[in-house]
């Protein structure tokens, strides 16, 4: 099996905190998930993670006008120069301090960068490809100019449209107009007047007036106009030279206690649109002031809002609760509307056909994932606690969670809808779950009962409670065939009911320590169990013996946080794995635990193939072997110390994380996040697998989708040469030639051209190292073209020479056999509908009553020579002359 996993993407996250920006062509939203960069492709309902991560979470992005450089910055002032669509990262760069804002310049040639009240201009740097001499260039950041006037953090920047001017506005009041070089004639200049912090200023499509907007709600419209009371003398006053930026209008948005947290402007459309902090944001038509929409969105701050270059999606970001949303304002639609979980997950699953990961979280929801998109599809919020576990029957769309409100729910994953709830008889916070493979009994364990509770899906009763653990049960598992159930406890014992017999016996497996986690392999031969003291073994199910077994104490520890008395090689708390997942064909375990590392284990060797390091994100705790000891001061580690008393603003100060609260708790103590994976799996396919961090869903995955992956290709094989093999009639050849070329337009050319009875004697001729390439290539046949037959005859002449290789290997052929039986169900529904139909137009024109006004009706066999018609009717007009009479059918 391979096991070269790599990362593929990062779901269950869609914003965390910081900036969001359009692609130039306005299809593309860039959003930060924590120290990572989600692309969502709003036209195509897709979205991927790029590759790098920052090691603090992302406080401002910025895309130059061409779309493909992305400059992001952490909050540190840590930048990553990365090329937006070939997905790498070209430069590292640090400005040395938290920058609070960032833009490109409409030219492209610059970016403006704000490091609290110092703005600097820097050249951008040159890419590949841009010129001849473009090339990877030593030191390619430069810095341009830099301005200090500001007294207080400059909170957003904009450029004029000729890239020859800059706006700034700041906390001290103003906003001001800078020139990027040296203008004749041009001076700084200061716009004063708002009486709380200015939000954004800029320029109109034509440059003649300036907007800005404070924190108060107040926007002020600046025009460069003479003083209104200009005295009259004689002709040699020159009115020009008293000409200033002026306040020409004043507006308000009158929000009542709510304040101002962001806006946006587009000048081409005049439209202006400003999130408050009750969660409702306002769009208003500019000079006018014309409010075109005032709507709610969120029940906390919006964040950040911006517009794309049409003028015709806003997006909105809220870190509170994690929400993204973009709006189409001219239909008053949603074209996005995201939200992650905003507590820590707790467990996940993968469905049976691998295209849907489900997450449960403290926060009482269940979200399902679509794995192609990225996407959530659908959330369920009936458990009004956290939720704990969740499991897929294996046959049907029925989904079970268990949850600490004492309640087991089915979900129809078809209709969407909770059809079932399971309790018992005392109220227990479940924990732990299992469903039987049919899907007709589910079992649930608690913490703070040792037994184990069954019910009946069909009834919804509670059929028995398995007694037998002395502690809390912490772990459940079905075996796949349906014949027992493995229970781990606390009682350091692995207990193996048989439920379906009639004396309901249970064989004790005694181990060392506390039972964490138990999990059975996929052929119900073996169970592996996690145990406090870092210890995974693998025991035999029928023979109850221990098979294999070894220390993961080292593999399992993690890093260090900022309260801990001791260093990571000593901490207890990390030094086990919660959770162990196994691949579809059994051979390799997946474990994960309370660190940032999840590792990868060969189960007949005990070997570790492959070490994961969930996230390098410093904002985290637990991502650092070793604390620095510059950072501890004579109050502790300097993470700790809350300097939020010390803010100006009073909001900031103040914590209302608690209803109707006044004045912050005096008692609490500011704690971050702490890194940890409470649940892995692997995918039905075997081609990947999930883990569940505090980072969101990481999905590691064996990247197949590559754009161009040659093969033992050779300077003699071109497209050309293909052909005229193809034309030779040499099928086999011409067939590995297209493959070694990875072109799927060549592949299905030579696929369609080989005669049907020259298929079993290509396919038997054919390398094992294409066997996987051609069944994928017949699937996506299948699926999208019309030849039915040609599809059916070469898989079957595949399944007929090659399928004990296909079940010898099946690990490694899971997911194209999974795609081909998804293929044959389809067409094997098509052909019933279509049989079914036949069926009833025959009976129909059966019982036709004889009489002989009725035209005769008539049904036309299909001849070899001619298309196939499905119980086609021709009138007699057609089929008969006229003068003939109805005979009927008899």
């Amino acid at each position: 099996m391979k096991t070269d996993f790599q990362f593929s993407n990062l779901l269950g996250t869609v914003f965390r905190s910081g900036t969001l920006t359009f692609t130039p062509d306005g299809t593309c939203l860039l959003s930060p998930v924590g120290n990572r960069v989600t692309v969502f492709d709003l036209v195509n309902n897709k979205s991927h993670t790029l590759p790098f991560a920052h090691r603090r979470n992302i406080s401002r992005l910025a895309l130059n006008p061409r779309g493909n450089l992305l400059l992001s910055v952490d909050e540190d002032g840590q930048a990553i120069l990365t090329h937006v669509q070939r997905r790498i990262s070209l430069y590292h760069f640090s400005f040395k301090g938290a920058v609070s804002a960032l833009v490109f310049s409409p030219s492209g040639r610059h970016f403006a960068v704000a490091l609290g009240r110092k703005i600097e201009t820097w050249r951008t740097p040159s890419t590949p490809g841009e010129d001849e001499d473009g090339g990877l260039e030593f030191a390619p950041f430069v810095k341009h100019r830099e301005y200090v006037a500001h007294h207080d953090t400059v909170q957003s920047i904009e450029w004029s449209s000729d890239s020859r001017f800059f706006l700034s506005a700041s906390k001290d009041l103003t906003a001001r107009v800078w020139s990027l070089d040296p203008e004749e004639g041009f001076t700084a200049t200061t716009l004063g007047g708002h009486r709380q912090a200015v939000y954004g200023a800029w320029f109109s499509a034509d440059q003649e007036t300036i907007w800005t907007v404070s924190k108060d709600g107040a926007l002020f419209q600046w025009g460069y106009l003479p003083p209104r009371n200009l005295p009259e003398t004689d002709g040699d006053f020159d009115p020009e030279e008293h000409m200033r930026w002026r306040i020409a209008e004043r507006h308000y948005f009158m929000q009542g206690q709510a304040h101002l947290t962001c806006a946006a402007f587009h000048p081409d459309t005049n439209l202006l649109v400003v999130g408050f902090s009750n969660g409702t944001f306002g769009l208003y038509e500019l000079p006018d002031f014309n409010q075109i929409h005032n709507l709610s969105i969120s029940q906390n701050d919006i964040d950040f809002v911006t517009i794309n270059k049409t003028g015709e999606w806003l997006a909105f970001g809220a870190s509170a609760l994690g929400q993204l949303l973009v709006w189409e304002w001219q239909s008053e639609s949603y074209i996005l509307k995201q939200q992650g979980h905003f507590d820590s997950l707790n467990a996940l699953t993968y469905s049976p056909s691998g295209d849907r990961i489900i997450t449960c979280a403290d926060d009482g929801k269940i979200k399902v994932w679509d794995v192609a998109s990225g996407f959530c599809i659908v959330t369920f919020t009936e458990h009004t606690s956290g939720v704990t576990a969740c499991e897929f029957a294996k046959r049907g769309n029925v989904l079970f969670t268990a949850s600490l409100d004492g309640s087991v729910r089915a979900w129809d994953l078809i209709r969407y809808r909770n059809f079932r709830t399971f309790t018992a008889p005392s109220r227990l916070a479940f924990s732990s779950l299992a469903v039987d493979p049919s899907g007709e009994v589910v079992a649930a364990g608690s913490l703070d009962d040792a037994n184990i509770h069954i019910w009946s899906v069909q009834t919804g009763q509670l059929l028995d409670q398995l007694s037998g653990h002395e502690a809390p049960v912490s772990s459940l598992a079905f075996a796949p065939n349906g014949g027992s159930l493995v229970s781990g406890s606390w009682d350091h014992t692995v207990r193996i009911w048989s439920v379906f017999a009639r004396t309901q016996t249970s064989e004790p497996l005694q181990l060392q320590a506390d039972v964490l986690c138990v999990a059975v392999r996929p052929d119900s031969k073996q169970i592996a169990v996690s145990t406090l003291d870092g210890q995974l073994t693998f025991w035999s199910l029928s023979e109850g013996t221990q098979e294999a077994g070894f220390d993961g104490r080292r593999d399992a520890s993690g890093g260090r946080k900022l309260t801990d008395r001791r260093t990571a090689a000593n901490v207890a708390g990390t030094k086990a794995f919660n959770c162990i997942s196994y691949s579809a064909d059994g051979s390799v375990v997946v474990a994960g635990g309370n660190s940032k590392n999840i590792c990868l284990y060969d189960v007949s060797s005990g070997v570790l193939l492959h070490k994961y390091t969930v996230s390098v994100n410093l904002s985290l705790e637990g991502t650092q072997e070793f604390l620095n000891s510059r950072n501890l001061t004579e109050a502790g580690p300097g993470g700790l110390v809350d300097t939020t008393g010390e803010a100006s603003d009073l909001e900031d100060r103040m914590d209302k994380s608690l209803p109707g609260a006044k004045r912050g708790d005096a008692a609490q103590r500011r704690t971050g996040p702490e890194v940890r994976v409470p649940g892995v799996a692997f995918a039905p396919t075997g081609r990947a697998f999930c883990a569940a961090s505090t980072e969101g869903l990481l999905v590691y995955s064996l990247d197949a989708t590559v754009a161009f992956d040659p093969f033992d290709l050779d300077i003699d094989i071109t497209p050309e040469t293909t052909l005229k093999t193809l034309q030779q009639k040499d099928y086999l050849k011409a067939l590995v030639m297209a493959f070694r070329l990875n072109n799927p337009k060549l592949v299905t050319r030579v696929y369609r051209s080989t005669p049907p009875n020259d298929i079993s004697l290509v396919v038997k001729d054919l390398p094992l190292v294409y066997l996987d390439r051609l069944l994928r290539h017949i699937a996506q046949q299948a699926d999208g073209s019309p030849q039915l037959e040609l599809n059916l005859l070469w898989l079957e002449a595949l399944l007929k020479i090659h399928g004990r290789t296909l079940k010898q290997r099946q690990g490694e052929y899971a997911e194209v056999v999974r795609m081909v039986q998804r293929a044959v169900a389809r067409i094997q529904k098509e052909i019933m509908t279509v049989a079914e139909g036949n069926e009833f137009m025959v009976d129909y024109l059966l019982a036709q009553p004889k009489t002989a006004e009725t035209k005769r009706i008539e049904l036309v066999p299909v001849t070899n020579g001619g298309d196939a018609v499905d119980g086609a009717a021709q009138s007699g007009d057609e089929a008969m002359g006229d003068e003939e009479e109805w005979i009927g059918l008899d």
